[in-house]
């Protein structure tokens, strides 16, 4: 789904006539995360967001595993795979499975560590287990209480913060702020801006990181007028990346989140970048999507990516609490 702007504006007509749904949904969710979850044969980090889409948990959950990787850990991630048909529990084999049956982010995460691909998140937590991990990554799951979590960390978009405070589909909270931000050991706050800043002063610990578009990409994007799509959580934060990078902006569209195109959508990419002469650019989750499928590979091969690292501010802070459990 594409988030209504309103989520992201101050309360008005529109969320106040959603408010009582809101209240009920925060309620029942809310009351679910209080249920104690089944113990896993290792520690489970947990790698949340307590919004509904596009803070950033992939690029978190991702340099997680690698300050593991680094600290001689064999991290193994877990993941519903949204958007995939396969249910699992099963060891994603990147030569085997695309984002048909996966999704599209375990796609990247396989390029960093082993990743599960369970709907059941205890049933893929034994399998990673079995399978060799000895420390489990799950990138969201924050909400779903099947799973005891060992440290939690929730992704808040500094710009985006907790939107207009409200909960689904009142606005963009997947449950009461305070009941998340509780549960939570710290919030890991990407990049600048009030919004987010109000979230990290209720927070019990606060880690500040930024990202880093590759350097690589933005060498091949620079000098070119470009055709942006996104088919993520919040397009609008892509395309403000590339516009910090120097990115001349000529055309931006924008699908909603996990979009799987339409050969008659690539068609008219294809089209629009040709009759005006730009350089499509995507996401890497976009890309992921793309490949495998052969309807899609002339518009895949067509597009530049813009790859994403997350810094963080105290590099040691993060070891610390990832190796204390």
């Amino acid at each position: 789904m594409r988030a209504p702007a309103f989520w992201w504006q101050a309360p008005g007509l529109c969320s106040t006539a959603l408010a009582p749904l809101g209240a009920i949904y925060g309620a029942i969710a809310g009351a679910r995360m209080q249920r104690a979850g089944a113990p896993a044969d290792v520690p489970v980090i947990c790698i949340g967001d307590p919004t509904v889409g596009g803070a950033g948990k992939t690029p978190a959950a991702i340099a997680a595993a690698k300050t593991l990787i680094a600290r001689g850990r064999r991290p193994y991630f877990l993941t519903r795979g949204y958007g995939g048909r396969e249910a699992g529990p099963l060891v994603l084999d990147p030569a085997k499975h695309g984002a048909a049956e996966v999704g599209d982010e375990p796609l990247l995460l396989a390029a960093i560590a082993p990743v599960v691909v369970s709907a059941d998140r205890v049933a893929g937590a034994k399998l990673a287990a079995q399978s060799g991990a000895d420390v489990i990554v799950m990138d969201d799951g924050f909400q779903n209480p099947a799973l005891e979590k060992n440290l939690s960390l929730l992704v808040i978009d500094a710009k985006g913060g907790a939107g207009n405070g409200r909960v689904f589909p009142a606005g963009p909270l997947r449950a009461p702020l305070m009941q998340q931000l509780e549960r939570a050991n710290a919030v890991v706050l990407i990049g600048e801006g009030e919004a987010g800043e109000q979230v990290a002063r209720r927070a019990n610990r606060v880690l500040r990181a930024s990202i880093v578009p590759d350097a690589n990409a933005v060498a091949a994007l620079k000098g070119k007028s470009l055709l942006a799509y996104a088919g993520i959580g919040r397009p609008e934060k892509f395309f403000a990346t590339l516009e910090s990078i120097g990115g001349n902006i000529i055309e931006r569209r924008a699908f909603p989140d996990h979009h799987g195109f339409s050969v008659e959508e690539a068609n008219a990419l294809l089209a629009a970048a040709q009759n005006r002469h730009l350089t499509l650019v995507t996401t890497e989750k976009d890309l992921a999507r793309m490949r495998g499928n052969a309807a899609l590979g002339q518009l895949a091969q067509a597009s530049l990516s813009l790859p994403i690292t997350l810094r963080f501010q105290d590099e040691s802070a993060l070891e610390a609490l990832l190796t204390s459990i």
